[in-house]
C-alpha cells in the first residue's frame, strides 16, 4: 500500500506575522512540509491571496488550494486528518 500523498500548502506571510511563524513552527513541528510565499517580496502573490480569498491580512494558508484565514488549528487540522 502506498502512503498517502501530501496535500499542497501554501502559507502566505510576512516577515514580522507572529500568527504566520506560529502556523510555519507548527506545520514543521509535525514534519508537514509547505511553501512560503512572503507577500512583502511578492507584490503578485498578495494580489492573487487577496482574489482567491478577500483578505488582505496574513496568514492565509491554502490546502489543496482551500483557503483557511488565520492560523486556525482545528480547521488545519481537520483539514489535513490529523487528531
Amino acid at each position: 500500500m502506498t502512503p498517502k500523498a501530501q496535500p499542497k500548502i501554501i502559507v502566505f506571510t510576512t516577515p514580522t506575522c507572529t500568527h504566520c511563524n506560529n502556523a510555519k513552527r507548527y506545520f514543521r513541528e509535525k514534519n508537514i512540509r509547505f511553501t512560503e510565499v512572503d507577500i512583502t517580496r511578492d507584490p503578485k502573490a498578495a494580489i492573487d491571496m487577496q482574489r482567491r480569498t478577500g483578505q488582505m491580512g496574513v496568514p492565509v494558508i491554502l490546502i489543496n488550494n482551500r483557503p483557511i484565514v488565520g492560523f486556525d488549528v482545528s480547521k488545519i487540522n481537520l483539514m489535513l486528518n490529523i487528531k
